[in-house]
């Protein structure tokens, strides 16, 4: 992967009273626009509207967050402590289900009771900036195991978007894939269109191409067609939020492909951090699924598609079974098969 083909998905300008630059994903693919988020309701607001999305990005994006609220309240002559649990609290409210955005948090706030108040500003933006950093290893190791998955592949589907837009460099489920790109330049992928927001065919449709992959964008519902022909070896998928048996939350059309992979015999993988697991949960069950307006599906483009008064149903995620995947990828290897016993072992 060349990443400088890729403008980066989030950078922190200047020192401690800088400001978070985003790239606005709502903007791609017709125009490459950068936010530059100054105030924390600014970096709330971003989050919702999917400015920055993916799960490792919406969690680095809020520890910057934590940086311009403490940033904010030093400039006021306020409490910088009170600051930090206020900071959580609203960035904690922005969205529920990636588990990452919840794990960044944590660590803010850990950050922020090992030193004095005078040392606040600067020590959480440096903690947020060694996040970030950690960031950018993990998602090349994940590459790197997933390679191990990918390497015999000739087509490959992904869904949604779980790449550099999603993370640090190069992103989750799209780091294998990279990876297997610059061994076989020949392998070809395709990207679900992963409606109502289209992430795969405005997103990862941009990233693959504009970095030189072999790319065809294909309809959510033309899957189980190209699985019949022969045409893909292998799905991966990046996830937000894993339970502790395995069961994933993805974006919404995941599970579907996951049941169509099974009845095909293709392999079906997940690519993640382990900061993406959530061992207190049991199983799937217990996560949250994040309901987004109903304008999304009713009014994509702003253009309306569906009559008036007509319900709208519009969940961003949906959870795949631990059953129906064959291999979960993390930083520190491969996790199969997929089950509690197995996952305490890599993750704990």
């Amino acid at each position: 992967m060349n990443e400088n083909r890729l403008p980066a998905t989030l950078q922190w300008m200047g020192p401690p009273n800088g400001f978070l630059r985003l790239l606005d994903q709502t903007c791609l693919p017709q125009t490459e626009v950068f936010l530059d988020c100054h105030t924390i309701a600014e970096v709330v607001d971003a989050i919702r509207r999917l400015v920055v999305r993916g799960a490792p990005a919406i969690g680095l994006a809020a520890a910057y967050g934590v940086v311009l609220g403490v940033a904010d309240a030093v400039k006021k002559g306020t409490d910088p402590n009170l600051a930090v649990g206020t900071s959580i609290d609203q960035l904690a409210a922005s969205r529920p289900t990636a588990v990452n955005l919840f794990w960044a948090l944590e660590k803010m706030r850990a950050a922020a009771a090992a030193v004095s108040p005078i040392e606040l500003p600067e020590h959480l933006l440096r903690v947020a900036k060694q996040l970030h950093a950690a960031d950018r290893e993990t998602c090349r190791q994940i590459g790197q195991h997933g390679l191990t998955l990918l390497e015999s592949c000739t087509g490959v589907l992904t869904h949604c978007n779980a790449g550099a837009l999603a993370a640090s460099a190069h992103g989750t489920a799209l780091a294998a894939i990279y990876a297997a790109a610059e061994l076989n330049p020949d392998l070809r992928v395709y990207a679900d269109e992963t409606r109502p927001l289209l992430q795969g065919a405005r997103l990862t449709a941009w990233e693959l191409h504009r970095s030189g992959v072999n790319t065809c964008v294909i309809c959510d519902n033309m899957a189980a067609a190209l699985m019949r022909e022969g045409k893909i070896d292998a799905v991966i998928v990046g996830a937000d939020r894993i339970a502790g048996n395995g069961d994933t939350a993805n974006k919404i059309g995941t599970y579907g492909l996951a049941i169509i992979a099974s009845y095909h015999a293709i392999p079906f993988y997940v690519a993640a951090p382990l900061s993406t697991f959530d061992l207190q949960l049991r199983d799937g069950c217990q996560i949250p699924i994040e309901q987004r307006a109903a304008a999304e599906v009713t009014h994509p483009a702003g253009v309306a598609r569906v009559p008036e008064g007509v319900a709208v149903e519009n969940p961003a995620f949906d959870v795949t079974p631990a059953d129906l995947i064959t291999a979960i990828v993390t930083e520190r290897g491969i996790i199969r098969p997929v089950d509690q016993q197995h996952i305490e072992a890599l993750a704990s």
